[in-house]
């Protein structure tokens, strides 16, 4: 995993478990990796992973079942959903829209590209 300069390595870990646990990679009531395992995967410090798992738990994304490990809540989903929600548009929408505004860009504009991108990457062929 490359990590970014912009955001803590142990939130950027923290997005690496939600999109596993929205691709289905690690479905809810199953064991996730352990702290150590994850470290290990992806070249981090036991004590970051750690980090990460206690912010994890916190939004009731993960549990620990002692003795057994952690594993995604039955809700995760739709926490990880509604975390990543309110992040977009507290933190990175206002930021858009300051580019949009700085670039002159109309929504007209950015609603056509909106449908382009929906069209080549979202949509199923029979």
């Amino acid at each position: 995993m490359e990590f970014k300069d912009k955001q803590s390595i142990y939130l950027q870990i923290a997005d690496y478990i939600c999109e596993q646990i929205l691709l289905g990679k690690w479905p809810p009531g199953e064991r996730i990796p352990s702290v150590r395992d994850l470290g290990g995967m992806l070249e981090v410090n036991p004590n970051t992973v750690m980090r990460t798992f206690d912010f994890l738990q916190n939004k009731e994304i993960i549990f620990n079942k002692r003795g057994i490990g952690y594993s995604a809540d039955d809700k995760a989903h739709e926490r990880i959903l509604a975390y990543r929600k309110e992040r977009f548009l507290e933190s990175e929408l206002p930021e858009f829209f300051k580019t949009l505004y700085l670039l002159n860009v109309s929504m007209n504009d950015l609603q056509q590209r909106y449908e382009l991108f929906v069209a080549d990457n979202y949509t199923t062929t029979p």
